[in-house]
């Protein structure tokens, strides 16, 4: 008789998680929308007159954070081409760069925010929907819908909704909304995630600004690799946005991307956007896997951070 040899192992053990090369932190020097374009060069430089001083604050802090002063520091630009397409990047990225210099800032990486919704057959929307985790108020009885199928998030409790009173019944007091983890008073967020039309779905800008934020920080893989890494363009801007990688290296010497954590120099405007981003972050479950290696790669490098992932997170508004 021949004997059978088999081999028993943990499904967990056999996972392949790919690690992504990272930064100190990454700064965001703006954000364009159709808004910002259609008023002309002098918006941008405004932007960048702005933003200059800050980044040089950035790097300063950051070299006497690290051991021996080398910090990693990487700089970013996101294009919204998912709810509008305006331009091309032919015309426009070469606008963008010319803004940046004439303030001495260096642009390394240029990325579509269309891509934090689905590019290169990757839905990084979908993989950030997936790892919502609902963080129910106390006394929860269950009759709100989950997360997942009303495509709304909150931070806490919504006000409860009044209806008709029967004839003899008693009519139920208006209750304020609560924040689960208030300090003395809340501020309760309530965040469209998305909204559907027909089989179309429509991603809100906040959630999309999520997905961006945990790009950013090297926290998302898609079947254990290293979702839309940047890559070099071969050639000259194309006219077509989709034509266009999703995130560019647009300096071949650049810091990583990602980075332990991150900085986004931004207008006032996208103050409320960002609320909502920091409730949303609040409840996504990252891979510990992946936790796991950049807290190592952190603490071997002697760069404490912050247990919360919001608290990674930084901005000035300007």
């Amino acid at each position: 008789m021949t004997p059978v040899h088999a081999t028993f192992g943990e499904v967990a053990a056999e996972r392949r998680i790919a690690s992504v090369p990272l930064s100190h932190v990454s700064v965001e020097l703006g954000h364009l929308y159709m808004e910002d374009f259609e008023a002309g060069p002098d918006r941008l430089r405004e932007q960048f007159r702005r933003v200059a001083p800050w980044l040089a604050t950035v790097r300063s802090l950051w070299r006497e954070r690290v051991p021996g002063g080398r910090a990693r520091v990487s700089t970013c630009f996101l294009v919204d081409d998912y709810f509008s397409r305006f331009s091309t990047p032919a015309e426009l990225v070469p606008m963008i760069l010319e803004a940046a210099a004439e303030h001495d800032l260096t642009i390394d990486y240029l990325a579509r925010e269309s891509a934090c919704a689905q590019s290169e057959g990757v839905e990084l929307a979908r993989l950030v929907e997936d790892r919502l985790v609902d963080d129910p108020p106390p006394d929860t009885d269950g009759s709100r819908p989950p997360v997942k199928e009303t495509g709304w998030l909150c931070n806490g409790s919504r006000s409860p909704r009044t209806a008709p009173v029967q004839a003899m019944g008693k009519a139920r007091p208006w209750e304020p909304p609560a924040q689960n983890a208030k300090r003395g008073h809340s501020i309760f967020v309530d965040v469209e995630l998305w909204d559907e039309k027909g089989p179309r779905r429509t991603w809100s800008c906040p959630f999309l600004a999520a997905v961006w934020q945990l790009l950013r920080l090297g926290l998302l893989r898609s079947d254990g690799r290293v979702p839309l890494p940047p890559v070099a363009l071969d050639g000259g801007w194309p006219r077509n946005w989709d034509e266009l990688p999703a995130v560019v290296r647009l300096d071949p010497q650049a810091a990583p991307f990602s980075a332990y954590t991150t900085l986004s120099v931004l207008s006032p405007r996208f103050l409320p956007v960002e609320l909502a981003v920091r409730t949303i972050l609040s409840q996504v479950a990252v891979d510990d896997e992946v936790l796991r290696q950049v807290a190592g790669r952190s603490e071997g490098e002697g760069v404490r951070l912050e247990e919360e992932l919001v608290d990674r997170i930084s901005y000035v508004f300007v």
